[in-house]
């Protein structure tokens, strides 16, 4: 594949990573305003809020491998498709219904999309420094899409009804079936072997159990029901686990957990998506409920976090040339502790110059393993097992995202509560509480609340620094990569239509 065809390709590849990313998270604005007018119950936006995410996170394992079957980019244009007509089903849905199961099947889609095109740029480019850049741009997409998505949200909610948060990618899918036939190749492994039905289904469901367990830990008071998901999801991805192991064509091949650095990079993928959802989170929650910005405004004030990611991938690849890439990522994740510890000196006069700064910062670090790390996941197999290597990258991920919300959440909710001493279970309830009492009560009593939420950020900073100090240890850590099979195996095809 020439040089100039294989960047167009590349910018094709970013319209639906991008899109993917932003999606997730561009319906939090719109939820107010949609539920409203299709007169959703908290339990429907719960559902059009997570059918998405669930999906994703639940198929991806499949999607990844499903492309080295059928081939990458075949696979790209169906899920491409089926993007474009569920977007134009959302956009119009007249009921929370018709919404919730056009979200979860857009959910579908978005797990085919992600994995095929990280796999085809490993195989797009097969030079080492260009396939850096190209996974460096395609990670600046994949990473800075989520936190962008509100603030494109914003700005089409400012001029158009709730429908055009769906409507923009529309035209982006009809662009990629349009070029991506003509510009991409496709390639696919005729030793992949038959789809294992069992294993889709067991890790569908595994998937499902846990990242709905670790969602509703931090949102319900008893912890029965997510306690128990997560044990049967638990026990179910063990039988999943088992069942690879045994397998000659598994759906996902866990013994490239074997190599070490592969297994390092998956780890640090994790916990820094713990750090970076966890901190969003909070950093969310402070510029709308303590510094009182509308949440469009605070959208914006929020951008910092998805352009520092933006920055640090892009100058990933520069980095790597001038000092080794595991030095690159620990030095960047070193600069995400510092930038979490400008977070615990936030309060009064300096809290918005501080929040914006550390978002920045730590967002800016985490760009090294985001790009060269995700390339030494995919870069230390062969070509042909690229789609298992991106399915665990891409699950990895969005285990992060999930557990991160879940997790730091959990933590800055018992801070607070610690500091209110049975006052509000949390800063939302102290709101509507304030509002019932006398004004001077009232006053003093969001007064105190907004100190114990500050309180709950200064912890999450504190935590997120440890996590991301860590993290560039275990970096420093581990051996060079080294490829421990052929990188083409016979029976290998790649081919051109």
């Amino acid at each position: 594949m020439r040089v100039n065809r294989a960047w167009l390709g590349l910018v094709v590849l970013m319209l639906p990573t991008l899109l993917v990313a932003m999606d997730a998270t561009a319906l939090l604005l719109a939820l107010p305003r949609l539920s409203a007018d299709l007169g959703a119950s908290n339990v429907e936006q719960l559902w059009i809020s997570d059918s998405y995410g669930f999906m994703v996170a639940g198929l991806v394992i499949t999607t990844g491998t499903l492309g080295d079957r059928i081939g990458r980019r075949r696979l790209l244009m169906i899920g491409g498709a089926a993007f474009a007509v569920l977007s134009l089903v959302a956009a119009f849905a007249v009921s929370p219904l018709m919404l919730i199961v056009a979200r979860a099947l857009l959910g579908v889609a978005g797990a085919t999309l992600a994995p095929s095109t990280l796999a085809l740029i490993t195989n797009m480019f097969q030079d080492e420094r260009q396939r850096g850049k190209a996974i460096a741009i395609w990670a600046t997409c994949q990473f800075t899409g989520g936190a962008l998505g509100p603030v494109l949200a914003g700005f089409l909610l400012q001029y158009f009804w709730w429908g055009s948060v769906f409507l923009f990618a529309v035209p982006a899918m009809v662009l990629l079936l349009l070029a991506g036939p003509v510009l991409l190749p496709e390639f696919r492994s005729d030793q992949a072997g038959r789809l294992d039905l069992c294993s889709v289904g067991l890790s569908l469901v595994a998937v499902l159990l846990m990242v709905y367990g670790v969602k509703q830990l931090a949102v319900e008071g008893a912890p029965v029901v997510p306690t128990t998901a997560l044990a049967v999801g638990a026990a179910l991805g063990f039988l999943f686990v088992r069942r690879q192991l045994r397998l000659e064509a598994p759906l996902l091949d866990l013994r490239l957990l074997r190599n070490r650095p592969f297994t390092a990079v998956l780890v640090a993928l994790v916990f820094a998506g713990i750090a970076m959802a966890g901190t969003g989170l909070l950093v969310t929650q402070y510029l709308q409920s303590v510094l009182g910005y509308s949440p469009v405004v605070s959208a914006v004030l929020f951008a910092p976090m998805g352009l520092g990611v933006a920055v640090g991938t892009m100058a990933a690849p520069m980095l790597a040339r001038r000092m080794k890439q595991t030095t690159a990522i620990a030095g960047g994740l070193v600069g995400s502790a510092l930038g979490s510890l400008l977070l615990v000196g936030v309060d009064g006069a300096r809290a918005l110059p501080l929040v914006m700064t550390g978002i920045a910062v730590l967002a800016l670090g985490t760009g090294p393993l985001f790009a060269l790390g995700t390339g030494l996941v995919v870069g230390s197999v062969p070509p042909e097992r690229a789609g298992s290597a991106a399915s665990m990258s891409e699950t990895g991920s969005y285990f992060g995202g999930s557990l991160g919300f879940a997790l730091l959440g959990v933590v800055a909710a018992v801070v607070y509560r610690s500091r209110m001493h049975g006052l509000s279970d949390s800063l939302a309830g102290a709101v509507t509480a304030g509002r019932r009492l006398p004004p001077g009560q009232g006053a003093e009593l969001l007064r105190t609340a907004r100190e114990a939420f500050t309180v709950g950020l200064h912890v999450t900073g504190v935590v997120a620094a440890v996590i991301f100090a860590g993290l560039a240890v275990l970096v420093l850590a581990m051996r060079p990569v080294t490829r421990t099979v052929p990188a083409a195996l016979p029976g290998y095809e790649a081919t051109r239509s």
